[in-house]
């Protein structure tokens, strides 16, 4: 699953001086091929259970070099009706799979953390807006300042979002959580004045979901703006047997994700909703007299943070329409029952498992923190399969993240077999 130290090693091959003369496309290519392929992860495999990243479906790797022959700027419809049409269609599916408001407005972007930029940027201009102030023109100096709640186990690139939009890493204000990492409602302050709450449908250690309903009535009920961090959790919203999870979750204003992740396409590709478009758009949309590109249709630009951007749309069109409903509802549920089949098998074994495994995550101990991240390490070098390491509410744990299509029950047996193999006899009874 991971390359050889002597892989990693013969890359410092490729660190020399530009040539001064040009070199056959043929040899540069073998070059990268020779040098490049054995120093890769194989996280597109099926037993990469590392982060949260999918494979690549193959008709996700061929769309993706359908568009890169294509090579369109997806700035405006007029550079490319194929690229933005596709953005559009893709959107309005994603829209329907995920039962969002219908008329939200939507933006591809690289991943989770610019999606979560997106979507708050939109938030930041709503909430001064109602205060009576154009952050877009006048910035945040001398701004009414806002206030943005977040769960104790936000993820990092929500917080890294919030300080990029200027509303500071080390002025949030955080929620206590229940052991399964969901925001405590109850726990909320009161609010008041312009006020971001970020709420979170799939913890990155456990798969759990904030409650939804009761964050939105009270955020709403004072004005505040709801933000959804769903990297990976809202395409449980497209599986009929998960869908409870979500429950409540398109009450919310604004919404991120990423497709590389359960949708299976090639990196990079994240996906922002707002249900106020007006004020996306607001956030996003420039205007210069070079760029005067008028449209009936929608210019993709405009609701992002980039002007020139790849066609991230194709993979996403392909993706959805070669899977349909069923077979994306299916791939969510397979890797969730895969999920429970890892618990299963551990706990069977005699080691913990930390979290209700509700979705696709799994973390478990296997003993205290040096033994735990012994199995880890031995783990990744015996190359069986590929898992990382994490701390949970104080505990050392491993976390399996099972988000790829490619992964069978043989994948998961293979890999609970080097586990335990690995990681000896449990020094407890079983949980």
């Amino acid at each position: 699953m991971a390359p050889s130290s002597e892989a990693v090693q013969a890359l410092q091959r490729l660190d020399e001086p530009l040539p001064d003369h040009s070199t056959a496309p043929k040899t540069v290519l073998a070059l990268l091929d020779e040098l490049g392929s054995p120093a890769t992860v194989a996280m597109a495999g099926p037993r990469y259970f590392g982060f949260v990243i999918g494979g690549s479906l193959p008709v996700t790797v061929a769309a993706n070099w359908l568009a890169g022959a294509w090579d369109q700027n997806a700035v405006f419809f007029n550079t490319s009706p194929t690229a933005a049409m596709l953005e559009a269609v893709a959107l309005r599916w994603l829209v329907n799979l995920f039962h969002l408001p219908p008329e939200c407005a939507g933006a591809f972007v690289t991943g989770a953390t610019m999606a979560n930029l997106t979507a708050l940027a939109a938030a930041r201009h709503a909430v001064l807006a109602a205060a009576g102030w154009d952050v877009e023109a006048d910035g945040l100096f001398s701004a009414p300042p806002i206030t943005v709640i977040v769960g104790a186990e936000v993820h990092a690139s929500v917080v890294k979002a919030l300080g990029l939009l200027g509303l500071g890493r080390n002025r949030l204000v955080r929620v206590p959580v229940d052991s399964q990492g969901r925001m405590r409602a109850g726990a909320m302050p009161p609010l008041a004045g312009p006020t971001i709450v970020c709420a979170q449908a799939g913890n990155v250690n456990t798969g759990s979901f904030d409650p939804f309903t009761e964050i939105c009535q009270r955020a709403h009920a004072a004005g505040a703006w709801v933000h959804v961090d769903g990297a990976f959790g809202l395409w449980a919203a497209a599986a009929p047997s998960k869908a409870d999870l979500t429950a409540g979750i398109a009450d919310a204003d604004s919404w991120a994700m990423d497709a590389h992740k359960w949708l299976n396409v090639p990196y990079d590709s994240g996906l922002a909703f707002v249900r106020h478009a007006e004020a996306l758009r607001a956030a996003m949309a420039i205007s210069a007299a070079y760029l005067a590109t008028p449209s009936v249709s929608r210019n993709p630009s405009e609701w992002t943070p980039e002007l020139s951007r790849r066609a991230r749309g194709v993979e996403v069109w392909a993706a959805l329409r070669a899977l349909g409903k069923e077979g994306l509802a299916d791939l969510i549920e397979r890797t969730c029952r895969h999920a429970r089949h890892f618990a299963q098998g551990l706990e069977s074994a005699g080691y913990r498992v930390l979290n209700d495994v509700v979705l696709n995550q799994v973390l478990v101990s296997f003993g205290d923190a040096a033994t735990t991240n012994r199995v880890i390490a031995e783990l990744q070098n015996e190359g069986t399969c590929w898992c990382g390491g994490t701390v949970w509410q104080g505990e050392t744990a491993m976390r399996i993240s099972v988000s790829s299509w490619a992964t069978t029950d043989a994948d998961v047996d293979k890999s609970l077999e080097a586990m335990r193999r690995i990681a000896g006899p449990a020094s407890h009874s079983p949980a």
